[in-house]
């Protein structure tokens, strides 16, 4: 694409004002079209072919993690990044947009600055295509869903998708466990679900252990995690030392 070709973004909600503030957050990244209901935003998408779409989860004509369904399964436009906002007010509408395969998931009320980062990324405009992982040693309890049954091992690391968890034993590909973990200098427990996306060696430590993926992650989570991750990728930190790559 030429450098003077602005890209497209696709911002489907049926909230005016969201509509609005999603434009206006947006406008430096390239050119905004709207949509106010699902199947406007496909509409459009097959006519306009965006660079990136954000969608609401809550919509009249179809929810979000249908509509991003619809868009991984449509020939012309499988490869079109699509960001879904959450309400948060459910944990279980994280895991129903992670399962959708929702390329990034952000939470109400919209930050911004982690709006434009998302974005940015998605783009491509920042290369670094995957979740950045922020360096961290925490105990995690690790609680099989449908058996009786729990171990601890050492999160090694986590992104606003996940966490590595150093553990000798290994869980099949796919397996939904239970979280129970703390970050640096909280007080709260956060308690998602997660599924296991890989089995190996850490990166960094070459522990052997688990990549997994969050799936029901309420808003409190959510807002932790993001904050935590934040502080250690912001410029203003001095703390870049954080690798990219995907949980």
């Amino acid at each position: 694409m030429p450098k003077n070709v602005r890209k497209k973004i696709l911002v489907a909600d049926d909230t005016e004002v969201f509509r609005e503030l999603g434009s206006a957050f947006l406008a430096r990244l390239g050119t905004i079209l709207t949509a106010s209901t699902g199947s406007e935003a496909i509409e459009i998408a097959r006519r306009e072919q965006p660079a990136v779409m954000i969608v609401d989860f809550n919509m009249p004509d179809m929810c979000g993690d249908n509509l991003c369904r619809a868009v991984k399964a449509d020939r012309d436009l499988h490869r079109t990044p699509v960001l879904l906002v959450i309400s948060g007010q459910c944990a279980e509408d994280h895991a129903r947009a992670v399962r959708a395969q929702a390329d990034d998931i952000l939470t109400k009320p919209l930050s911004r600055i982690q709006l434009g980062l998302s974005v940015s990324r998605l783009l491509g405009e920042e290369r670094h295509l995957a979740l950045t992982r922020v360096p961290l040693e925490e105990n995690v309890r690790v609680r099989l869903v449908r058996a009786n049954a729990s171990s601890w091992g050492v999160m090694r690391d986590v992104s606003r998708g996940g966490i590595f968890v150093e553990s000798p034993g290994k869980l099949p590909i796919d397996t939904e466990i239970d979280l129970d973990f703390r970050l640096p200098n909280t007080r709260k427990s956060l308690r998602p679900t997660a599924q296991v996306m890989w089995t190996g060696l850490h990166p960094k430590t070459r522990a052997p252990g688990m990549g997994l993926r969050f799936l029901a992650l309420d808003r409190s989570s959510t807002h932790q995690i993001d904050s935590f991750v934040h502080q250690f990728t912001s410029p203003r930190s001095g703390k870049l030392a954080a690798t990219a790559a995907t949980s």
